[in-house]
């Protein structure tokens, strides 16, 4: 891949935040940083940090995909109330790996895995109104 200003300057925004944010909300980050981006400057460097493997696509069903700067194997805690996204250390979830195996008779070498609730904000939301 080619060396890109734009590209370096999306690359460490997703790096350096824990949110997992989705394309309008890196754009809208840099923007504020002052960065001269574009929206679709943003999506297609996110795609292409993503099919590097630089970054990891993080893809919600009825959501915007999510970007992770942590490449590092591991799975994701997604609120379905605020969207926010939580990781979830690989060793947390190394049983299934057997358990999968063991139901298939296949070697399992990697798995994508989503869980879905309520972050305890939300959850305090709820509750006091």
């Amino acid at each position: 891949m080619i060396y890109s200003k734009k590209r370096e300057l999306v690359l460490d925004y997703v790096r350096s935040s824990c949110a997992h944010p989705t394309a309008e909300e890196v754009y809208s980050g840099l923007r504020a940083q002052n960065a001269d981006v574009s929206l679709a400057t943003v999506y297609r460097n996110l795609n292409q940090l993503a099919d590097s493997g630089q970054l990891k696509r993080v893809t919600m069903p009825s959501a915007p995909d999510r970007f992770d700067g942590n490449i590092a194997p591991h799975m994701h805690a997604v609120c379905t109330c605020c969207g926010r996204t939580a990781d979830i250390p690989e060793e947390a979830t190394s049983d299934l790996r057997s358990i999968a195996g063991a139901h298939t008779g296949m070697e399992i070498t990697g798995m994508t895995l989503v869980f879905h609730g309520i972050c305890s904000a939300c959850s305090a939301n709820n509750k006091q109104g």
